[in-house]
């Protein structure tokens, strides 16, 4: 949190941050996830990499894309994408997923 709020304080104008919420706790990510919105909504652009926490950090973003092997596959807004997670996940769920997918997986 303390990078975050080191990073903000900055006043920047683009927040790129890779796996925000990796090894912490639920609390903790919903914090991170509550400093920054309100950063977006003031004018922050703000582009968030997750494989953990996907659910909770769509609830906080205006759009999403799904990538493979650095392809951008699926893209829209997140409501829209939120009617698709099932789908996204039974994808990477599946056993072994589809072959273009399945060297994706390292979790």
């Amino acid at each position: 949190m303390l990078t975050l709020a080191r990073a903000l304080g900055g006043r920047p104008r683009l927040l790129l941050a890779d796996e925000l919420s990796l090894g912490l706790a639920p609390l903790v990510v919903d914090r991170l996830l509550q400093a920054v919105r309100p950063a977006s909504d003031a004018g922050l652009g703000v582009l968030l990499l997750v494989k953990q926490h996907v659910r909770k950090v769509r609830g906080f973003a205006d759009c999403g894309y799904e990538l493979r092997r650095g392809r951008v596959v699926l893209q829209g807004a997140a409501a829209e994408l939120k009617a698709l997670l099932q789908e996204i996940e039974s994808i990477y769920l599946s056993a072994g997923g589809p072959p273009e997918a399945a060297e994706d997986i390292d979790e």
